[in-house]
């Protein structure tokens, strides 16, 4: 069973805890339009936020790598919802596959979009789209 979450509108933290349980529990989980996936706050916060949190490394062969494209962005949110460094986690974690807007293979199937995790649910508008922060960031989306 392919579980496919529509992102459009959708707030990233609570869509993630979402498709992470999904994960965990074996089924397979496809996110679709990763650029229009929604992060609350104020544009300069988060992406000040994302640059920060860039800089800060050490050894850059070692450091942690942050990907400037928003299918792996989501794919990176998701990941810390995961006890990724244990064996269930890592192959719940390869059960997830994220997409920049819909691809041909999807296009035509039934998406899940689950209310409790829309944008329509936050208190201000201020809010920006992972593809503006990765765009602001220097990714090439």
């Amino acid at each position: 069973m392919t579980k496919i979450y529509d992102g459009k509108g959708l707030i990233l933290g609570r869509l993630a805890s979402l498709v992470a349980k999904d994960a965990l529990l074996g089924e397979e989980v496809k996110v679709i339009n990763c650029d229009k996936i929604v992060i609350s706050g104020r544009k300069e916060n988060t992406v000040a936020r994302e640059k920060q949190r860039r800089d800060r490394k050490g050894y850059p062969l070692k450091s942690a790598k942050f990907s400037r494209l928003p299918d792996r962005f989501v794919r990176r949110t998701i990941r810390g919802m995961l006890p990724w460094k244990q064996e269930r986690g890592k192959t719940a974690f390869k059960r997830i596959m994220c997409y920049i807007g819909v691809p041909g293979e999807l296009s035509g199937k039934e998406t899940i979009a689950p209310e409790q995790a829309s944008a329509k649910k936050l208190p201000t508008l201020k809010y920006t789209t992972i593809g503006e922060t990765c765009k602001s960031l220097g990714g090439k989306q």
